[in-house]
């Protein structure tokens, strides 16, 4: 099982905080496609991948990163300073 985590307006779209998924993917980007196909929801949240950042077990990585092993992924805009 994987908890997944939503943050801002990711959150917002989809209308959850957090859920606790099974999956078969073996990447980011694979998870990303799964959820895509769900719901439109899902769809209209990972419409644009570049707007999106990821954290796998609570560090920032890239969509191609492996789910090997991993108990959370976490979706969220770019930090902006200030």
């Amino acid at each position: 099982m994987l908890d997944v985590l939503y943050f801002a307006w990711v959150r917002e779209r989809i209308g959850l905080p957090k859920e606790r998924i099974e999956t078969s993917a073996t990447t980011v980007a694979e998870l990303v496609e799964e959820l895509r196909a769900r719901e439109e929801r899902y769809e209209v949240a990972f419409a644009d991948l570049s707007s999106l950042r990821v954290a796998v077990d609570q560090e920032l990585t890239e969509f191609d990163a492996p789910l090997s092993g991993a108990r959370e992924v976490a979706f969220f805009p770019p930090m902006t300073g200030g």
